[in-house]
Formats: structure tokens, sequence, C-alpha cells
């Protein structure tokens, strides 16, 4: 019964670690600041190249950085998809 117990525990901890408003590893909630600055800079919307090399240079990420953070965006409801490619932020000044 432990088997079945412990995997079902784990579950429940990566959960309740996703329900949280924690940043992707490797960035900081400065690094989370400085993105949506950027990012509401140029329109609010991550479609291209074009669009991320300003955001990163602004913010002063990686891609792998801003990649990360606009996942997380989206999984916390701060973002949402574009119906043909990319990402809208919808919190802060893009709201």
């Amino acid at each position: 019964m432990k088997k079945v117990l412990v995997p079902a525990l784990a579950g429940l901890g990566l959960l309740t670690l996703a329900a949280c408003d924690i940043p992707p590893e490797g960035t900081t909630p400065e690094n989370i600041a400085e993105y949506e600055i950027a990012v509401a800079s140029i329109g609010c919307e991550l479609v291209g190249e074009s669009d991320y090399l300003p955001v990163e240079f602004q913010a002063g990420l990686t891609r792998e950085q801003s990649t990360a953070i606009t996942s997380y965006m989206l999984t916390t409801g701060k973002a949402e998809r574009l119906p043909d490619s990319g990402v809208k932020l919808t919190t802060g000044a893009c709201a």
C-alpha cells in the first residue's frame, strides 16, 4: 500500500507547488517584473524572434529565462495564447 500512497502524495505536492506563485527555476521575482515591463513596452504580445529579443535585452534575460517566464505566465493565468501563434500578457500594464 505504501507504493501506491507515496506516488499519490508526491503528485499532490507537485500540484500544491504548481498552484503557488513560485518563479521558474533560474529566475527571481525581479526578473519577472522586468519581463512584464519589457513585454508591455513592445505592445504586450510575444509572437516571434523580433519580440523576444528586445524583451530579453531590456530585462537582462537569457532566452531560457524568457521562455521559462512566458510558460510561467501562461500557467498562472497572467498570459494567454494568441489564436494564430504567440502569447499576450494579461496582467499589469497589459491588463
